[in-house]
């Protein structure tokens, strides 16, 4: 008999497709800019935005490239695959830094094929594929943030 993991509860009812694209675009941002993952995001079904701290503002050039690279993985159809992992055992390369203070010592790590892993409890797409395409709607970049608003 399996053991049932025990995890936070989420106060968050999230768009699967959009909080799926959200994986994909902070690993983009931290490939293409060397930033960490973001931890300002609202997902939301018509619309989601995300900001990140940039020393300079992306040029449209790059702006259009972190769309297409976003559009490239989609098409890809890469697996959404789920691991259950003790506190003690994450790997180095997965951050914590976003978990809350009374985060359960079972962590769930959330993989987007090769491309990306994280600890989260958000609800996910089974593979890229299911995402019918990423835009970016608008951008700005005020005070060192840079802003992303996009739909899926």
């Amino acid at each position: 008999m399996e053991e049932e993991v025990q995890l936070n509860t989420h106060n968050k009812e999230e768009y699967a497709p959009a909080h799926t694209a959200e994986h994909l675009l902070n690993q983009t941002m931290i490939r293409m800019f060397g930033c960490e993952r973001s931890k300002n995001a609202h997902i939301e079904r018509k619309k989601s935005k995300i900001n990140w701290p940039l020393p300079v503002s992306p040029t449209q050039e790059q702006i259009k490239e972190i769309e297409n690279r976003i559009n490239e993985l989609i098409q890809l159809n890469l697996p959404v695959t789920y691991e259950y992992v003790d506190r003690n055992s994450i790997p180095s390369n997965v951050p914590l830094d976003k978990l809350p203070q009374d985060a359960s010592e079972t962590l769930r790590l959330v993989r987007i094929g090769d491309y990306d892993v994280c600890a989260c409890i958000g609800k996910h797409v089974d593979s890229t594929g299911a995402l019918e395409g990423f835009r970016i709607t608008s951008t700005s970049y005020v005070d060192g943030v840079f802003r992303i608003v996009y739909k899926v």
